[in-house]
């Protein structure tokens, strides 16, 4: 078993262990005391794990319930968050109750919002099942939903109380949802580890997901220790999505996942800095090269003026200024402001 300590206002422990699923109930009661667990899940998820993760939190005593939600990014809005909150009142989840996320990225940014807002904030838990929400979203405290107008807009940094990473859940994965999680992957080796970059060119991924998620969580582990609320170093992490949600935003949240959309947005602004000199030379290709290399989308049908356009109201935005994470090089990034009104003169549309 791996485990990694964040050291966030609210500390909290990352375990990573194969068949920790069936132990749940057992790390859920060391950090809770909580009479009730309500276990929310979606329509792809729950009918593998929700099940196990029930029986082991029983066996700890807690009185649980399931709120299962159809999947899908389009799913990611108000009106289901509505109806978990109507699942916590109809079963009596009080404070001192705990939410535990069951799934993706979706479901644990969901599920940690209605957590953090139900009541003025009860305690949860992520179990993540998807590559994407184990390397990525489930570490860091980031909840929300989308809007119409862009992508996570309405949320609460909420930290977990713990992470249990059982790997033999992405056995389950659907087709293009563990190179969906590549996407996060790459972008760690991009901004801070050059060594994770160059093992992801050598190996196939899927003989190292282990270490892949072990050290992909220990990148996000150490710059949320530093920076819980994104007030500085932490916005590193945004490499790639500010056109990689205004492409989620363009494509309606259906049919382009975040991580190929990270990856299309990665490489398309750094063929950009790069061309401008302050990215060096050789880098876009390499990241092209390892983006097809796991499967993954180079490109889109919509342009860049178009993807510009739909970056208005992204909540990256400070003022008039927008923050881009530009590439030095593999491994090696800052944080760029750019002026809103400006944008489209630097990036020559």
């Amino acid at each position: 078993m791996k485990t990694l300590d964040v050291n966030t206002g609210a500390p909290y422990k990352i375990y990573i262990e194969h068949g920790i699923l069936d132990e749940a109930g057992k790390y859920v009661r060391e950090v809770s005391g909580a009479l009730r667990a309500v276990i929310i899940s979606d329509s792809n998820v729950a009918p593998f794990y929700a099940g196990r993760v029930e029986s082991s939190l029983k066996k700890e005593g807690f009185e649980t319930s399931v709120f299962v939600f159809e999947a899908g990014e389009e799913r990611k809005r108000l009106s289901t968050i509505e109806k978990m909150y109507m699942h916590f009142f109809d079963h009596n989840i009080t404070r001192t109750d705990i939410v535990v996320a069951l799934g993706g990225g979706v479901t644990g940014d969901m599920a940690g919002f209605a957590a953090a807002s139900y009541l003025r904030g009860i305690d949860f838990v992520q179990i993540p099942t998807s590559l994407l929400s184990q390397v990525d979203s489930s570490v860091g405290g980031k909840t929300g939903v989308d809007l119409p107008g862009g992508k996570n807009l309405v949320g609460a940094f909420w930290q977990p109380r713990v992470v249990l990473i059982d790997p033999d859940t992405l056995d389950t994965l659907p087709a293009g949802l563990y190179e969906d999680g590549m996407g996060e992957v790459i972008k760690y080796g991009c901004i801070k580890s050059r060594s994770l970059f160059e093992l992801l060119e050598k190996e196939n991924a899927r003989d190292i997901t282990d270490e892949i998620i072990c050290r992909s969580v220990a990148i996000k582990r150490d710059v949320v220790s530093e920076d819980e609320r994104e007030s500085g170093l932490r916005a590193i992490l945004n490499f790639g999505h500010t056109f990689g949600h205004a492409l989620e935003k363009l494509h309606g949240y259906s049919g382009l996942t975040h991580g190929e959309a990270v990856g299309i947005g990665a490489l398309m602004l750094t063929e950009i800095t790069e061309a401008k000199g302050i990215t060096e030379k050789g880098v876009s290709e390499r990241i092209r090269a390892l983006l097809e290399k796991n499967n993954m989308p180079t490109g889109d049908s919509f342009t860049l003026e178009e993807i510009i356009g739909a970056t208005r109201g992204d909540k990256k935005t400070a003022g008039n200024d927008l923050k881009f994470v530009f590439l030095k090089d593999i491994g090696d990034c800052y944080i760029h402001k750019l002026p809103t009104n400006s944008m489209m003169d630097f990036f020559g549309v």
